[in-house]
């Protein structure tokens, strides 16, 4: 499985952690696509390469790091093929996969702790899409970049 991560300076201290992390436990390719620094950045120059890589198939999934996760999942759910949400708890991340079959999952690196996000990330990479009901309503939500 291949993981596309970036981050902006909200973000930055927990990217390497989770770069890492993704690599040693769970087992995934990593594509760090940025910053090299924590230096302030716009989060959306950050989110749009991860969307990307997933969008085109470089990436299986991505994982961004903002202050909130907010931001990063704004920018990156307008590119067409992502679907991207902000995620605070493994339940969440749970249901994302389950329910929505997300690709992006967004973390907020100021206000969830490392040791959290970690939970998140395996959550929203172990889950699978449990497709039936579902197909339909994320047929429906994709229908929405072709307008």
């Amino acid at each position: 499985m291949r993981v596309a991560i970036a981050a902006d300076h909200g973000g930055f201290d927990q990217k390497g952690i989770l770069a890492s992390y993704i690599e040693r436990e769970l087992g995934c390719e990593v594509a760090d696509l940025g910053p090299d620094t924590g230096d302030s950045v716009d989060y959306p120059d950050y989110a749009v390469k991860v969307a990307h890589a997933v969008a085109s198939g470089e990436a299986d999934f991505g994982v961004l790091i903002c202050g909130t996760g907010i931001g990063m999942a704004l920018t990156a759910d307008k590119v067409p093929g992502v679907r991207a949400s902000s995620i605070t708890s493994v339940p969440f991340a749970e249901l994302f996969r389950q329910h929505n079959n997300g690709n992006v999952v967004c973390l907020s690196g100021r206000f969830v702790s490392v040791e959290d996000n970690e939970a998140i990330v395996k959550a929203f990479l172990t889950t699978d899409f449990e497709g039936g009901r579902h197909e339909r309503r994320v047929a429906k939500i994709m229908a929405v970049d072709e307008e």
